[in-house]
């Protein structure tokens, strides 16, 4: 894969990270509850803002000092190799103990699953508009968009970014 590619492919992950993590903090009753704190009945919502703040910290502890967030509350994670905290595997098996020791991330990245999906939908159809008519879906359950490294064409690609790249999306090259 070129560098170029490589970057553009790390750019836009880094950026579906920052949506993955975004949103306004609330607390009103419908936020999502703590994980387990199910028939407590004395339970306070979420505060979705804590949970990425909370997650972050974590992040720094793990020496993944790139990682951070923003006075909205929106996380962003710098693409591999342009900030501190070393290679990609470094960065997931932070993010891997992040997870688990701040499992009330996943029910923030949860809350804002379909406006994530509808984004790939849009990245996929500018895709296919702007030059790569063979892109396939994105799941439906993940939003994440799963190109086939046979039909990975470079090219095609790079050339579709310019149009493309506002519509943020998760996506790997493999089976």
């Amino acid at each position: 894969m070129r560098n170029g590619t490589r970057r553009a492919v790390l750019a836009v992950s880094a950026l579906a990270a920052v949506l993955v993590m975004s949103g306004c903090s609330s607390q009103d009753d419908s936020a999502p509850r703590i994980a387990g704190d199910e028939g407590s009945g004395t339970s306070k919502p979420q505060d979705d803002n804590a949970v990425r703040k909370a997650w972050v910290d974590c992040m720094h502890k793990q020496g993944q000092t790139s990682v951070t967030q923003d006075k909205d509350g929106n996380i962003a994670v710098p693409a591999a190799g342009t900030g501190t905290g070393g290679s990609p595997a470094e960065y997931d098996a932070a993010a891997k103990t992040c997870d688990a020791k701040v499992p009330g991330i996943h029910q923030v990245q949860d809350k804002n699953k379909a406006k994530f999906v509808e984004l790939a939908r849009n990245f996929v159809a500018c895709a296919r508009k702007h030059g790569d008519p063979d892109l396939p879906d994105p799941d439906p359950k993940t939003a994440i968009l799963v190109i086939p490294t046979a039909s990975f064409d470079a090219a095609k690609w790079d050339a579709i970014q310019p149009a493309c790249s506002k519509f943020p999306v998760s996506y790997r090259i493999g089976q």
